[in-house]
């Protein structure tokens, strides 16, 4: 006798891959596994703005403010190493390398293309990696040395309008940014109240690989970094 109440898959229900069903594994295992706490900044993103406009204008380099991100991100992870560990086996292991992560949204699931040795790429050589990872993820092609080794992802959802939201770490790194859109609010300047474009950041964190202190360390080192990005040139 069959349940006349029991749901039948309906005809045109999107047929569930396998690049799907691994996101589903990784995503529940961090979630149900990984103690996670979470940190909330708001950046003043002008500064930002101004360096994007300034690359756009420079002949064959789109420019995104996710590669903005990802040399400021390497740039912040190098001064607090802590933040590119795993917890692993029991202990916290240290990466020799700064390998960035991407969130990249393609038709049959989510998946993670890995720039290698962010810190030492000039901007133009991160673009062309950028470039070619995502257009290889959206095409179905992706290498297995293209989602190796990640120590640390970047998650921007600002391109839909997204103020900020909070990510899941990607096991077995230590931490996710999630990126929210830049957009005009009020805030203090000098005391004052000013309409500045500011962009929200939330770093989840596995807390068995990396505290609050050393988190929240970091998440200023970075701030600090998109608000005056020349700073990396001292």
């Amino acid at each position: 006798m069959t349940d006349a109440t029991a749901e039948a898959p309906a005809a045109d229900a999107p047929r569930v891959g396998t690049i799907w069903r691994v996101m589903v594994e990784r995503m529940t295992a961090s979630w149900t596994t990984a103690p996670q706490f979470h940190l909330v900044r708001e950046v003043n993103a002008s500064r930002l703005v101004a360096w994007r406009e300034r690359a756009v204008k420079q002949p064959g380099v789109r420019v995104t403010y996710t590669d903005l991100l990802v040399k400021l991100v390497a740039a912040a992870i190098a001064r607090h190493p802590g933040v590119n560990a795993s917890w692993r086996d029991g202990a916290i292991v240290r990466h020799a390398e700064i390998n960035i992560g991407l969130a990249v949204a393609t038709d049959d699931g989510l998946v993670v293309p890995v720039i290698h040795r962010a810190d030492t790429l000039g901007l133009t050589e991160l673009v062309a990696q950028r470039e070619a990872l995502v257009g290889r993820a959206q095409a179905g092609r992706l290498r297995p040395a293209d989602i190796q080794g990640g120590s640390f992802t970047i998650s921007n959802l600002g391109m839909y309008g997204v103020d900020g939201f909070t990510a899941i770490v990607n096991p077995p790194q230590a931490a996710i940014l999630a990126v929210g859109r830049i957009a005009d609010r009020v805030i203090a300047v000098n005391g004052q109240p000013a309409v500045q474009p500011t962009m929200m950041l939330t770093l989840s964190c596995d807390h068995r690989a990396l505290d609050g202190a050393r988190a929240a360390q970091f998440l200023g080192a970075l701030a600090d970094l998109l608000e005056e990005p020349l700073a990396l040139l001292v």
